[in-house]
């Protein structure tokens, strides 16, 4: 049996995939922190998908966090991340000129059980990957987040499908979607 983790999740549900988030709610499978997951053995989970969540711990957070990460996966184990991309909110920026146009991705806030959450860092491309080959992972690429889930309609809102205009996929792709292996 495959198990695939969706991190942080939400109010966003993927069939097929368990859910693991602070805030619990019915599709929530598992109710707990995303940097703790002693819940699963060593190299018990084969995909891990998580967006929007990565920049919510800084950058030395993020290390412990990613290594946890690691820890849970399958040699040859998948992790899918999806993150505000610094350039691409720099761009939206430059043609809007309107800050209010960025400032949810950059800094983000989000309400869950344990109280309000902000994001703590900014990844570009650079970044992101340099903190992966940090922890461990390889083969690390860029993916397609509407192919990743091309299961669903053209109205699933996930945060690594935003762009900008909001759902107008022939805009601004305001994620940096990056997979590595374990």
């Amino acid at each position: 049996m495959t198990l695939r983790l969706h991190l942080g999740c939400g109010l966003r549900y993927l069939p097929g995939w368990q859910h693991l988030d602070l805030t619990k709610r019915d599709h929530i499978d598992f109710v707990g922190s995303v940097s703790d997951l002693s819940q699963f053995s060593q190299g018990s989970v084969d995909v891990i998908y998580a967006s929007h969540l990565l920049e919510y711990f800084d950058a030395s957070e993020a290390v412990e966090v990613l290594s946890e990460w690691r820890r849970v996966l399958r040699p040859g184990g998948l992790i899918y991340l999806a993150v505000p991309d610094f350039k691409a909110l720099l761009k939206i920026y430059e043609q809007t000129d309107d800050l209010s146009k960025i400032l949810g991705p950059l800094f983000g806030k989000m309400e869950s059980d344990v109280g309000t959450i902000y994001h703590r860092t900014v990844y570009d491309k650079g970044s992101l990957f340099s903190v992966l080959e940090q922890v461990g992972f390889g083969e690390l690429e860029e993916y397609d987040p509407i192919a990743f889930l091309g299961n669903f309609d053209a109205t699933y809102d996930d945060h690594s499908l935003a762009f900008f205009p909001h759902m107008d996929r022939s805009g601004i792709q305001v994620s940096l979607c990056v997979k590595g292996t374990k």
